[in-house]
């Protein structure tokens, strides 16, 4: 599919995963909305690629539609990647026995909320805009990717909520594709393994843990880059026949329970 033109919008914009797949496709000739409560690095990040910032809560459907409508009013809105996520990590029950020290409930509806309702509700709104623009000669409208993890699939030990709010997105992943193709939209889900962003800092010790991650990567032995996953983003973006799917994008490794 062609993009060239067009408007695209990318959740969780301003760092990391998000944003090496904001600079993919502005090279690709895309307006990017570079969508992210980040209004320091996002706005920097859309003046860097000649993008337009948008501050999102992907919990706030009013914001999402915001961004949604700035994107059209742009160019054809083609192209959607949900990249806006958090982690969280809590044990079901405590070794104390008690509630109090149980998993959150507040957190777990927190993290279900971000990574899959927000997921979700921004790529209603988008399809919804996607499925008015003119078809391609594939009958391609537009296209998404969803960004789910590879413990949607082996979670560890205190993942339960992050596991449980990535195993949504790839669930919903074959429904909604069905959903879609009624209105030539594509859709298909990335779960990544190691990813080298910030969210493991800086420095010498924070190189060090890197390193000690990435040699449990079956092969290569290190952390993936968001360049590397922001090249597969781009694939699903871009192949016309690419569609329904998740693909793992993990260096061959299956996540221990700790």
């Amino acid at each position: 599919m062609e993009l060239s033109g067009s408007s695209a919008i990318v959740t969780g914009g301003a760092s990391g995963i998000g944003a090496a797949a904001a600079r993919r496709l502005a090279a690709l000739g895309c307006t990017v909305i570079v969508a992210d409560l980040q209004a320091d690095k996002g706005e920097a990040l859309a003046e860097e690629i000649k993008g337009v910032f948008a501050q999102v809560d992907v919990t706030n459907t009013e914001q999402i539609a915001g961004a949604v409508k700035a994107a059209a009013d742009i160019a054809p809105l083609r192209a959607l990647v949900n990249s806006a996520g958090i982690g969280w990590a809590s044990r079901t029950i405590g070794r104390d026995g008690t509630l109090e020290s149980a998993h959150s409930l507040e957190a777990f509806t927190k993290v279900v909320q971000i990574n899959l309702i927000g997921t979700f509700d921004m790529l209603r709104q988008a399809a919804t805009v996607m499925s008015t623009n003119e078809p391609d000669a594939d009958g391609c409208r537009g296209a998404i990717v969803n960004m789910a993890s590879v413990a949607a699939f082996d979670g560890q030990i205190g993942q339960a909520s992050y596991s449980a709010s990535k195993g949504g997105v790839v669930g919903m992943t074959l429904p909604i594709a069905r959903d879609l193709s009624a209105s030539g939209i594509r859709l298909n889900t990335v779960a990544p393994g190691l990813i080298d962003t910030p969210i493991y800092g800086e420095g010498p010790d924070s190189e060090a843990f890197k390193a000690n991650l990435g040699s449990n990567v079956l092969f290569p032995k290190r952390l993936g880059s968001p360049d590397e996953l922001a090249s597969m983003v781009m694939e699903c973006l871009t192949n016309s026949y690419m569609n329904g799917e998740t693909v793992r994008l993990d260096g061959g490794i299956r996540m221990p329970p700790k």
